[in-house]
């Protein structure tokens, strides 16, 4: 049976999602997407609407694990703290909802699809293009990146020995 992974890449305006199942060391795309919250919304109903699209793809896809790229440094602090709120939000959501989170920095997601930890974006879209057999670079990018988090679980979990919550 194969397993279901849905990758995210957290935002607060742009939260990417890609969910791939895997079975036998092949990974093929169920979906992906944004969910997009709009800068004319407060904070906390930005966070509410990340929130509820969290719940939303986990009712619908039915993930057996999540896997969520951690978050990087940003030397704007209203941004950075922004952010993290709504990181904080979709962490939450992801181990209530499925229990089986798991996270990894963009160095580890670089490494993992392309061999090199310093890969430049497009890189990584060309490798998610590639492991998954799509005619073309999924858009918008933060779905890219989504599926590439998704990517990266499913390629390492199984020699890391990482199980349950991180």
């Amino acid at each position: 049976m194969a397993l279901r992974i849905l990758g995210i890449d957290p935002g607060l305006a742009t939260m990417g999602f890609g969910v791939i199942d895997t079975l036998n060391g092949r990974s093929t795309v169920v979906d992906y997407g944004v969910v997009l919250t709009s800068k004319d919304e407060t904070l906390p109903t930005r966070l509410a609407i990340l929130e509820k699209g969290v719940k939303s793809l986990i009712e619908k896809y039915k993930p057996d694990e999540i896997a969520l790229e951690e978050l990087f440094f940003n030397n704007n602090v209203k941004t950075a703290i922004d952010v993290a709120q709504a990181r904080g939000v979709i962490l939450l959501t992801c181990v209530k909802e499925c229990g089986r989170l798991f996270e990894y920095t963009p160095l580890q997601i670089k490494q993992a699809l392309t061999g090199y930890g310093r890969a430049e974006k497009r890189q990584i879209q060309q490798m998610v293009t590639t492991f998954l057999g799509l005619k073309s670079i999924p858009r918008p990018d933060d779905a890219a990146d989504g599926l590439a988090v998704a990517l990266t679980h499913a390629n390492t979990s199984r020699f890391s020995g990482q199980f349950g919550i991180k």
